[in-house]
């Protein structure tokens, strides 16, 4: 027997927004989800306010993510590099204030 598949756990709003991608960055997307789900460490690990998290780039985008537990990523956001940092330093603070 193989290993159980990696689930990944996408927010409602991500979902959304990566409906509305352009198809050539949605594809570039999936290929990033897919990548993902064979090194859960393909990311760069994030310091500072948002340590715990990783990014992993996809064209001008960002996938943010954090890996619960081996076989599950939560996908935090996904967004442009000018702003996602700064979205989800927002997301995670927010998140900190409601547990």
């Amino acid at each position: 027997m193989g290993k159980p598949p990696i689930r990944f756990k996408v927010p409602d709003e991500v979902t959304q927004l990566v409906r509305g991608l352009h198809p050539d960055l949605k594809r570039k997307v999936r290929a990033a989800l897919d990548r993902l789900a064979l090194d859960a460490e393909a990311g760069k690990a994030l310091q500072g306010d948002l340590e715990g998290l990783r990014s992993l780039r996809v064209a001008r985008f960002r996938v943010i993510y954090r890996t619960r537990t081996p076989r599950v990523i939560e996908i935090v956001a996904i967004g442009a590099r000018d702003r996602i940092y700064e979205e989800t330093l927002r997301l995670v603070s927010a998140e900190c204030a409601n547990t």
